[in-house]
C-alpha cells in the first residue's frame, strides 16, 4: 500500500503511515494530501483530524469539505513531545502550530520570552533546529542525533495528548461496515430548532454520536456545516433511516456526504 503522508520525514503522521506501510511519499501540506488522493494521483493518505487538548485540525477538515475522499481507517496514537536543540542557547522555539499549543504550559513557564515561530510540520522545526543553533524544536524524541540533543522530555501539557489520523482514499472505496461513521452535513437553511432536529434524528435510532462540530461553510457570516461522527455502521437499517431523514430536514440546495465506515485502531 502506497500512502501519502505529511513531511519531511519523521512527523507524527509519518510514524502513525509506518505502521500502516514501508511505501510512503511526503508532502508540506494537508491539502496537498487530500486533493492528491481524491483525484486518484495517490490511493491511500494519512491525515491528523483531531488533538485530544488542542481539538479540531481545522485544515484536515476543510479540506474534507472541498474534495471528496472516503475514511478507511482511524489511527489514535500517543502524542509525547520533547524539546531539543544543539545546546541551550536558543532564542527561538519552532514546531507545528499545534505542538506550540499542546506544549503552552512548558513554553510559558521555561520559556516565557523566546519568540516561537510556527512550521508546516514537528519534522520542518527538527531540520531548522539541526541546521540552526539558535533554534530548538518540538517534536518526537526518536529525532534527536548526536548533534541535536534532548533537553526535555513529554512536555506536553497533558500526559494522555494522544490525536486521531485517517486514512483516506479516493470516493469510491467508500465503506459500509464498520464500527464508526463520519458524515458532513450542510444544510444551506438556518431556523429555530434546525440543529435539534439533527441531533433528534440519530437519538431516535439510538445513535451515539462520538464527535459533532460546526464550521463556517465559507459562503458568509453565519452559514455552518457539520461535522458528525457516529458509533454505528452504514449498512445498518438505522443508519439508513438516520439519512434518509437527515435528507428530508435539510433544504433542496443542501447536500450530506458520508465519509464511509471504518474501525479504530489504537497505538502505543
Amino acid at each position: 500500500m502506497s500512502i501519502l503522508t505529511l513531511g519531511p520525514a519523521g512527523t507524527y503522521c509519518h510514524r502513525v503511515s509506518l505502521s500502516i506501510s514501508d511505501d510512503i511519499s511526503f508532502r508540506n501540506s494537508v491539502n496537498a494530501i487530500v486533493k492528491e488522493v481524491s483525484d486518484g494521483t495517490f490511493s491511500n493518505g494519512v491525515i491528523p483530524v483531531e488533538n485530544s487538548i488542542e481539538g479540531s485540525v481545522t485544515e484536515s477538515l476543510s479540506c474534507l469539505v472541498n474534495h471528496d475522499v472516503s475514511v478507511l481507517k482511524e489511527v489514535v496514537a500517543p502524542i509525547r513531545h520533547s524539546l531539543l536543540a544543539q545546546s541551550s542557547n536558543f532564542n527561538t522555539i519552532m514546531s507545528h502550530p499545534q505542538a506550540l499549543a499542546q506544549c503552552r504550559n512548558f513554553i510559558n513557564s521555561e520559556y516565557p520570552n523566546l519568540k516561537l515561530e510556527p512550521t508546516t510540520s514537528t519534522a520542518t522545526g527538527i531540520l531548522r533546529a539541526t541546521e540552526d543553533k539558535t533554534v530548538a524544536a518540538i517534536g518526537h524524541h526518536q529525532s534527536s542525533t548526536e548533534k541535536l540533543k534532548i533537553l526535555a522530555k513529554n512536555i506536553q501539557d497533558q500526559s494522555t495528548n494522544s490525536t486521531r489520523f485517517f486514512v483516506i482514499a479516493p470516493s469510491e472505496q467508500r465503506q459500509l461496515s464498520g464500527k464508526k461513521t463520519s458524515v458532513i452535513i450542510y444544510p444551506r437553511s438556518d431556523y429555530s430548532g434546525l440543529l435539534l432536529e439533527i441531533l433528534q434524528t440519530f437519538a431516535a435510532q439510538n445513535i451515539n454520536l462520538t464527535r459533532i462540530e460546526s464550521r463556517p461553510s465559507g459562503n458568509k457570516l453565519g452559514d455552518y456545516l457539520f461535522h458528525i461522527d457516529f458509533e454505528a455502521s452504514s449498512d445498518e437499517n438505522r443508519t439508513v433511516d438516520v439519512f434518509s431523514n437527515l435528507r428530508s430536514i435539510i433544504s433542496k440546495n443542501g447536500w450530506i456526504r458520508s465519509l464511509g465506515s471504518y474501525d479504530v485502531t489504537y497505538l502505543s
